[in-house]
Order: structure tokens, then C-alpha cells, then sequence
């Protein structure tokens, strides 16, 4: 079944969020929401998150997921700002908890800090199915940009999170703490078994060079044959190596410090300090 999709660009983070709709009921799923930030402030915003709500209420849809790929470290998620807002339940990998082991360390989070993802809704593993409505949706487990990404497959389309983007752009980065170049090739394969013509929904856009519009969709047919990192069967080992070439010259993610904190704690800031002020940690070269 062909499932109704509705993309939102946030170009200050480059994040793509879908809201993906049964086309036999009014039931929807949410995938990878933004809450913006101005890190140079510290203060948060609704506008992009506003603009989902705004879709879902005018359209009278049902919020049933609230999804995400996995802890992103270029954006804040708006996950319990929507659900407060529209319902639904909010769903991760499994093994967030591997996520929330190490950086619960890097930002030296205290026993106070749960690490067995209990501030999701639902914990999803490899094989998992659910639904949107009628809509049939299977989950894939696939590392590599991080140990907890995950694809979901909702009837014929597939949101890859960071683990592939545009044909024309190649691949995500695999040297954050648990990242692997060679898992991440291995997930790309699962990904690119789903029949040819699956929709291919990314998660982030950049414009590759010679491009001059943003897009976010392909099919796995298209990834196949003109992904630039790994199309056309190029070799494992001739991936890995490009791929950790790459990594060693990219800087760290502009939001990274606060999208972790936060992403990790299912989109909840910080505990509050005793005068009812929320705060963000700094670690110093522990990035």
C-alpha cells in the first residue's frame, strides 16, 4: 500500500520530517520532528514543530507515532512538545540504551539519569512490525551512523534516518562514539534489498554540488545505481576505507552538545535545578 507522505525542511538543521498518513483513515505517524534552537541564546522554538501541528489538525488526522531514526546530533527533537500537543507514542531502537550508556558518561549525567530507555513509549528492534492504521510497517535495525538507527519501512516507503541520503550526496558519517563504517555498509545492503521501486525518504538534505534545490526522495532502484558512496556494488572494503578518509576531516555537528542531552532523554530537556532553571553541560575536549 502506498502510504501518503508529507515532508517539512528545516533548513537551519538541513532536517527533513515526514508525517506519513493511511490513505484509508485519518491515522498518520510523525518521523524525525524538529524543535529549533538558537544555541548562541539558548532559547528553543516551536515554528517547525507548529507547522506539523498545524498539517495534522487541518487535515483531522490521528496521531499514532511519534517516530524517531535515531538520537540525532544536529537537531533537537519536538517529540514531547507534539505528543503533548497531538497524542501518539513516542518510538526508538532499542539500542538507545547503548547510546544512553556512553553519552550519559561524555556529559556526566549521575545515576539520576535513567539508561535503559524507559523515556520512550516504545523500544523497537529488528523484525518489529506495527502499524500506521491499515498501513503495514516493519522495522529494519541499521547501524552504523549510530548504534541505535533505525529504517522504517511504512507500506511502500522507507525512512532512512542519517543512514543514506541523496544519491547525488552518498552516505552518513560514522565517527561518533559506536559508529561503524563497516556496519554501516552492511545496513545500506538491507536497505537496498527492499524491492526497487520503495520510496527512499532521508532525513537530512544538503544540496550536493551542480544541485540547486533541495530533495528527499529516491527509490531504492535510484540508490542502486547512482548513490555515489555505494552504488553500482562498490566493494566493502573500498567503502570502509573512503568512509573513514571522509569522517577524519568533518568537524563536529553545530548543535551536537545540546541535540544529545536532549535526544537521549527522549526529547525532554534536563532536570530542572532547584529554582526551576534548566541547563545544558559543556564537555571540555570530551568530544
Amino acid at each position: 500500500m502506498q502510504a501518503d507522505v508529507t515532508a517539512f525542511f528545516d533548513e537551519a538543521t538541513f532536517t527533513v520530517s515526514y508525517v506519513v498518513k493511511d490513505p484509508q483513515s485519518d491515522a498518520c505517524a510523525i518521523v524525525d520532528s524538529v524543535l529549533d534552537f538558537d544555541y548562541a541564546s539558548g532559547r528553543t522554538d516551536t515554528r517547525s514543530a507548529d507547522a506539523i501541528v498545524d498539517h495534522v489538525r487541518n487535515h483531522g488526522l490521528k496521531v499514532e507515532w511519534i517516530l524517531e531514526t535515531h538520537v540525532h546530533a544536529d537537531h533537537l527533537s519536538a517529540a514531547p512538545y507534539l505528543q503533548e500537543r497531538l497524542g501518539g507514542k513516542i518510538g526508538i531502537g532499542d539500542q538507545i540504551t547503548v547510546v544512553q550508556n556512553t553519552f550519559g558518561k561524555v556529559f556526566n549525567e549521575g545515576t539520576e539519569f535513567q539508561r535503559d530507555g524507559s523515556q520512550f513509549d516504545k523500544l523497537f528492534k529488528e523484525g518489529d512490525s506495527f502499524s500506521v492504521g491499515a498501513l503495514a510497517a516493519q522495522v529494519l535495525h541499521t547501524p552504523g551512523h549510530t548504534p541505535a538507527c533505525l529504517t522504517y519501512v511504512i507500506g511502500d516507503a522507507a525512512f532512512v534516518g542519517d543512514t543514506m541520503f541523496m544519491p547525488d550526496f552518498g552516505t552518513a558519517r560514522c565517527d561518533f562514539p559506536g559508529g561503524s563504517a563497516e556496519a554501516l555498509y552492511d545496513s545500506i545492503q538491507k536497505i537496498l534489498a527492499l524491492p526497487d521501486e520503495t520510496r527512499i525518504f532521508v532525513g537530512h538534505d544538503y544540496k550536493a554540488p551542480g544541485r540547486d534545490s533541495y530533495a528527499w526522495e529516491s527509490t531504492v532502484g535510484e540508490q542502486k545505481r547512482m548513490n555515489i558512496h555505494v552504488g553500482q556494488g562498490k566493494p566493502r572494503e573500498e567503502f570502509v576505507r573512503m568512509r573513514q578518509e571522509r569522517d577524519a576531516t568533518l568537524a563536529m555537528p553545530r548543535l551536537i552538545i545540546p541535540s544529545l542531552q536532549v535526544n537521549m532523554r527522549a526529547g525532554q530537556m534536563p532536570p530542572a535545578d532547584e529554582e526551576g532553571k534548566t541547563f545544558l553541560k559543556v564537555p571540555v575536549n570530551g568530544l
